[in-house]
C-alpha cells in the first residue's frame, strides 16, 4: 500500500461519502474524526475508527469509503458506543497482524470470524444477534471487489437505503472512473447525470437507448441517487 496510490488520496467530503453509501453523514463524522462524550470529570472525545485521507476538514479516500461501508455492516439499533467498535477492530489487527482489517478481504473468513467475536463480547450481545450481523458483514464484503494484490479496487454500494437489493451491481465506484464518483456498471455515465437528465424531463427510454443500457438501470441509478 503506497500513499502515492490514487486510492488512497483524499476525494470525498464527509458529507459526500455518506450519501454515496447511504449512512447519516453524522455517523460517519464520528467514524472519522471521533465524539465527545461525558465522563465523570467531565468530557472526553472518543479516538476516530476510520483515518481520514485528508485533514482538515476531513476528506476521505476511497479506501475510507471501503472501510465505511464495512463499518456500516457493524451498526446496530441499540446505541452501541463508538469505543466497542475501534476496540473491537484495534483487537483484531493486532492479533492478526494486519494493519487495516477493514480493507482486507480476509475478513470474509477466520478475521471477520475474530472481529465479530470480540465486538459481540464488548457489547453483549446474544448469539443470534451474532448470527445476524455475520450475515450483513457477509452481504457487505460481498460488495468489495479486490485486486491480485489484496487491496480493494470496486465498490457495489447497494442502491437504496436498505440492504434488501439481493446480488443486484447496477452501480459501481472506482478510484479510477469518473473520479471516484458512482456510475453505471454498463454504460460509465455517473448517476448524478442520470438523475439530472430525468429531472430535466427527459424519459427513463430515451436515457436507456442513449446510453445503450436497460430501463431497469436507469431506474437504479435514480434510485440510488434519490434513496435517503
Amino acid at each position: 500500500m503506497t500513499k502515492t496510490d490514487i486510492r488512497h488520496q483524499p476525494a470525498y467530503s464527509v458529507a459526500e461519502a455518506a450519501r454515496y453509501l447511504k449512512v447519516a453523514p453524522a455517523t460517519l463524522r464520528s467514524w472519522v474524526v471521533g465524539r465527545p462524550y461525558p465522563t465523570g470529570a467531565g468530557t472526553a472525545h472518543s479516538k476516530p475508527v476510520i483515518r481520514a485521507a485528508g485533514t482538515p476538514p476531513p476528506t476521505l479516500s476511497f479506501w475510507n469509503l471501503i472501510e465505511a461501508h464495512v463499518l456500516r455492516s457493524l451498526r446496530t439499533d441499540h446505541g452501541v458506543p463508538m469505543d466497542a467498535l475501534r476496540r473491537a477492530v484495534a483487537y483484531a489487527e493486532k492479533s492478526l497482524q494486519i494493519e487495516r482489517l477493514l480493507l482486507s478481504p480476509e475478513l470474509r473468513t477466520d478475521a471477520g470470524k475474530l472481529l465479530l467475536e470480540r465486538y459481540g463480547e464488548l457489547i453483549e450481545l446474544s448469539a443470534s444477534g451474532q448470527i445476524a450481523m455475520r450475515s450483513l458483514l457477509n452481504s457487505h464484503l460481498a460488495r468489495v471487489e479486490w485486486d491480485e494484490w489484496k487491496f480493494p479496487v470496486r465498490l457495489y454500494p447497494f442502491t437504496s437505503s436498505g440492504v434488501g437489493s439481493g446480488d443486484k451491481r447496477p452501480v459501481a465506484i472506482a478510484a479510477n472512473i469518473a473520479f471516484g464518483r458512482p456510475v453505471l456498471v454498463h454504460g460509465g455515465i455517473t448517476t448524478a447525470t442520470i438523475a439530472e437528465r430525468i429531472d430535466a424531463g427527459e424519459s427513463i427510454a430515451d436515457l436507456a437507448d442513449d446510453y445503450d443500457v436497460l430501463p431497469e438501470d436507469i431506474e437504479e441509478a435514480v434510485l440510488y441517487e434519490h434513496a435517503a
